[in-house]
């Protein structure tokens, strides 16, 4: 016997058993309803177009969409815990600070290693400087060429001008090529917080900026609280 002649004997075999098995089980398919939207069952109409068949590919076709969608969304789910996640573990982090250089310590760590940023920055507008080797201070009077990203209070992602850039992230800005900036803000602007990456494509205007305005907000207290 050849190869394809046992192959057809055994699809033949298999059919013959299914079918037996579905005679002898009439309610099969009353109990495994879902069975239906995969099975194609040709409803002999003639040339026109059976309602019956149209309708079953239609519910076909919206079952096979729902499931994409839900993959889709169970994706999403699993992308914001993990986000939430690596942000609890920053704020966590800034709670336990007691000094400026603990906050950019923890700034940094987390920025880069977790959400993937390639450079940090951290600005605090202040007219008497204060002692730290990981943060700038600068006077509130010459934050001329970041007025932009400051004067809403509100976070921004995308690709900050050449002066912009410059003043943010000083001699790493010639490799910066996209950022997220979140303005710290505790009854007046006392900061800035800047994430920078090396792709020029990886921070974009269209992204969400819940999670940074809420890292920013905590930031501003634990600052606030540590410079009084």
């Amino acid at each position: 016997m050849s190869n394809n002649t046992a192959e057809n004997s055994q699809v033949t075999l298999d059919e013959a058993a299914v079918a037996e098995f579905l005679s002898s089980t009439p309610d099969f398919f009353s109990r495994h309803q879902h069975l239906l939207a995969e099975l194609y069952v040709p409803h002999d109409s003639g040339r026109a177009v059976s309602l019956v068949e149209r309708q079953t590919a239609v519910l076909r076709e919206k079952n096979q969409t729902l499931a994409g969608r839900l993959s889709e969304l169970v994706d999403i789910a699993r992308f914001n815990d993990l986000q939430f996640n690596k942000t609890r573990r920053m704020v966590l982090s800034l709670l336990e600070a007691h000094t400026l250089d603990d906050v950019a310590v923890a700034i940094d760590e987390s920025l880069c290693q977790d959400f993937n940023g390639d450079e940090t920055a951290l600005i605090l507008f202040s007219e008497s400087a204060f002692e730290s080797n990981d943060l700038r201070c600068v006077h509130p009077d010459a934050t001329g060429p970041i007025e932009a990203l400051i004067s809403s209070n509100l976070a921004s992602v995308g690709q900050l001008n050449e002066a912009q850039n410059r003043f943010v992230f000083g001699e790493a800005a010639i490799r910066v090529q996209s950022a997220a900036v979140v303005p710290l803000v505790q009854g007046e602007t006392i900061g800035l917080l800047a994430v920078g990456s090396y792709d020029a494509h990886y921070f974009q205007s269209s992204q969400g900026t819940l999670l940074l305005s809420y890292v920013g907000e905590v930031l501003s207290r634990v600052v606030s609280r540590l410079t009084h």
